[in-house]
Formats: structure tokens, C-alpha cells, sequence
């Protein structure tokens, strides 16, 4: 009787620690901007980004000299000019760092939703990947390598990677 009880007592405790166990959510982690990163999409994206920025950078440069160029010969000719005419040409400089200013502030935003639009398809397909690899694997959860402290979970960014293809 006592064996019984204590082939019972064992047994239990078996079915409490598998079912306890199944219970437990099975948790994977991965770094999406190293995925991201890897992605020759995101590559050939922000080539554009640069490529974009680049040529903003050009123009703002070019209406700068010009702005430069303008005060100096302003500068210059200014003794030889009335009050009038001199204080109408600083009006027309004001209005010039203005339309830099302004120029400046369009390309940043014009580059910001560029960058949103072009990343925005390579996201979501990473995101896709990632949770085609969690079903095959059985992951419940997916957490972002970025804001943990401590991973002990599976590592499943190889696994995306091959899922994409990199």
C-alpha cells in the first residue's frame, strides 16, 4: 500500500511538471535592426536616402554661397547707395535666409517621409518573416533583442535571415 501511494504521489507530480510545462509560453528573441540591416532592400533604401540627402545638401550649400556672395557685394556697395536702397537690400537678405531656412526645414521632412515610405514595405517584411519563423518553431512570444536585458530565450535571427533569404 505504501509503494502505491507512493507510484501514485510520482505519478502525479509527472503529470503536474508536463503539464506545467506546457503551460509555460516558449519566449525567442531577435535584434530587428541588425535583420533589418541585413536586408539588401534596406541597403539599396538608404543608398537612396543618402543619394537624396546628398542633393539637398548640394542645393542648400549653393543657396548659401550665393546668400554669401550677395552680402559681401551688398557690403561693398553699400557707401555708394542711400539709406533707402541699402535698407531695402537688407530686407531682401532677411528674405533670402528665410527661403534657406525654410528649404532646409521642407528637405529634412521631405527626407524623413521619404525614408518612412521606403521602409515602411521592408518592415513589414521582416516582420512577416519573423512570424512565419515563430509558428514553424512553436514561439509564442518574440521579443526585440533591443530593449532586453537578459535574453535566455532562443536567438531566432539566423533562422529569419534564412527565412529571407540573407
Amino acid at each position: 500500500m505504501k509503494q502505491f501511494r507512493t507510484l501514485l504521489l510520482a505519478t502525479a507530480l509527472c503529470i503536474i511538471t508536463v503539464s506545467f510545462s506546457q503551460a509555460q509560453s516558449k519566449v525567442a528573441h531577435i535584434n530587428t535592426q541588425e535583420l533589418i540591416a541585413a536586408m539588401p532592400e534596406a541597403k539599396a533604401a538608404q543608398t537612396e536616402i543618402e543619394t537624396l540627402g546628398k542633393t539637398y545638401q548640394t542645393d542648400i550649400q549653393a543657396s548659401i554661397t550665393e546668400y554669401q556672395n550677395t552680402v559681401k557685394q551688398y557690403d561693398a556697395e553699400a557707401e555708394t547707395k542711400t539709406a533707402e536702397e541699402n535698407q531695402k537690400r537688407m530686407v531682401e537678405l532677411q528674405e533670402k535666409q528665410q527661403r534657406i531656412a525654410q528649404f532646409r526645414q521642407d528637405a529634412q521632412k521631405d527626407l524623413a517621409e521619404k525614408e518612412a515610405e521606403l521602409f515602411k514595405p521592408i518592415q513589414e517584411k521582416a516582420m512577416k518573416a519573423i512570424n512565419d519563423v515563430a509558428q514553424e518553431k512553436g514561439y509564442q512570444y518574440v521579443l526585440d533583442r533591443a530593449t532586453l536585458i537578459v535574453a535566455n530565450g532562443d536567438d531566432i535571427l539566423a533562422d529569419v535571415k534564412k527565412k529571407l533569404g540573407i
